[in-house]
């Protein structure tokens, strides 16, 4: 339970490491952890972050890792970093590959190359049994594709923005389906429609910290407390309570990422 009587929240995907909170980040942390967030799950996206994941996660008791290299980070990968992957994991057993994925909104990022650190990455969850969190930014089918010849152990489909097709596809494939600020926005109409219809089941909360801010911070830097709120948006449209949505959603985060501590 939190400080607020409401079972505690997960959110699975916060980069907390990132540079928009270097000048505040031990006061981002505690505010999360006033709002009730005792978890977040914070992704690498290349290499490079690793270190900065690490020590983030060193630091705050509630942070978890993810190691993996981001569709959108091409221009820094190199084949060796599958290698340095293998043996992060290894050194610091993560609670998934990720980010990775495929992104078809970006222009002029090289999709053979997202599809080679794809697979690959893939391979490596597959290998030391790990879920993947996916970052699918209008590429589900493909992702898809993908995930039905390379058989991991679930995870995330980030940010999931598909249709109810493509988010039962992912369902039968042992994941569950990210949702967080873009949900918040009135006009976002059809990703409402799904936050309201899917089985709880198969939704997880997620803050994309800096990223993605909800409705109400508007164009501004978002963060991990934010994910109560969104929690509370979530309940609205379902007609349930705010402690149903934390505890179900709590408990999707762990049936696919492990105990989280």
């Amino acid at each position: 339970m939190s400080a607020h009587g409401v079972t505690a929240l997960i959110d699975t995907h916060s980069h907390l490491d990132a540079g928009e909170f270097d000048a505040d980040r031990d006061a981002v942390y505690e505010r999360a952890r006033a709002a009730g967030v005792a978890v977040q799950v914070v992704p690498a996206v290349s290499a490079a972050n690793f270190e900065d994941v690490a020590a983030t996660c060193g630091r705050y008791p509630g942070c978890r890792p993810a190691w993996g290299l981001h569709p959108m980070y091409l221009h820094v990968h190199h084949e060796k970093h599958l290698a340095a992957l293998r043996h992060q994991i290894e050194q610091w057993r993560p609670v998934a590959v990720g980010e990775i994925g495929l992104d078809l909104f970006v222009p002029d990022l090289d999709y053979a190359a997202q599809e080679f650190f794809y697979v690959e990455q893939l391979k490596i969850a597959r290998e030391y049994d790990l879920p993947v969190l996916l970052h699918c930014r209008r590429a589900n089918d493909p992702i898809l594709k993908h995930l039905r010849r390379i058989r991991v152990r679930g995870g995330i489909a980030h940010a999931f923005s598909g249709s109810r097709h493509q988010a039962d596809e992912f369902l039968k494939l042992g994941f569950r389906l990210g949702f967080g600020g873009a949900f918040t926005w009135t006009r976002a109409t059809r990703l409402r429609a799904l936050a309201a219809e899917l089985p709880l089941e198969a939704i997880v909360l997620e803050t994309d910290s800096p990223d993605i801010p909800p409705a109400w911070v508007g164009q501004g830097r978002n963060e991990p407390a934010e994910l109560a709120r969104i929690a509370g948006v979530l309940a609205e449209l379902r007609g349930i309570s705010v402690e149903a949505v934390a505890s179900q959603t709590a408990e999707n985060a762990r049936a696919v990422l492990g105990p989280l501590g």
